[in-house]
């Protein structure tokens, strides 16, 4: 993969982004995170951890899509783009399941949160190599439970494949910053 050459994203996704017009910064960094999320998918699945891959995926690729209505915050911190872009889906005919994890995205520490909601935050935090050990132990909880493995393996397993994915970092930050903040 070249430096700016970017995953493919899901085609009515892909489609949705180009109806709203979204940046290329924001298409680059939706299309890494959810690239991310079909490694963390395959593996938690593997694993034996039941979850919606489907809905895991669609979330990574429209998650920050709040973006859109708030373009400030593709270079600055803020959260408003969450509710935004859950309104946006939800507009564009997205069902609630799907069009949640752009509010929920950054909220998994939530009561009622979903094995779903957690994959999706961490592909948002691993793609860029960010850990965040909250967030992290409440995946090794559900992987153990699920795989029958002491809390100790199912962090091992976890923690080689952060590893993995965030030695990539350096390269997927560069494939974003290639694109400008900005259409047109």
């Amino acid at each position: 993969m070249t430096t700016t050459a970017l995953p493919p994203l899901p085609t009515d996704v892909a489609e949705l982004l180009r109806a709203v017009d979204a940046p290329p910064r924001l298409v680059a960094h939706l299309a890494l995170v959810h690239r991310v999320a079909e490694e963390i998918a395959g593996f938690c699945a593997r694993e034996g951890l039941a979850f919606d891959r489907a809905a895991v995926l669609y979330g990574a690729a429209t998650h920050d899509i709040g973006k859109t209505v708030h373009p400030e915050e593709l270079s600055a911190p803020g959260s408003r783009h969450e509710p935004a872009g859950h309104a946006l889906l939800l507009a564009h005919g997205v069902p609630e399941h799907l069009a949640r994890f752009a509010r929920t995205h950054a909220s998994w520490d939530e009561p009622g949160t979903t094995v779903e909601d957690l994959l999706v935050g961490l592909a948002d935090k691993a793609w860029k190599n960010k850990r965040v050990q909250d967030l992290e132990d409440l995946v090794v909880d559900r992987l153990a439970a699920a795989g029958g493995k002491e809390r100790w393996e199912a962090f091992l397993a976890l923690d080689d494949l952060l590893t993995r994915i965030g030695e990539d970092a350096p390269r997927r930050l560069a494939v974003q910053a290639a694109h400008p903040v900005r259409t047109g």
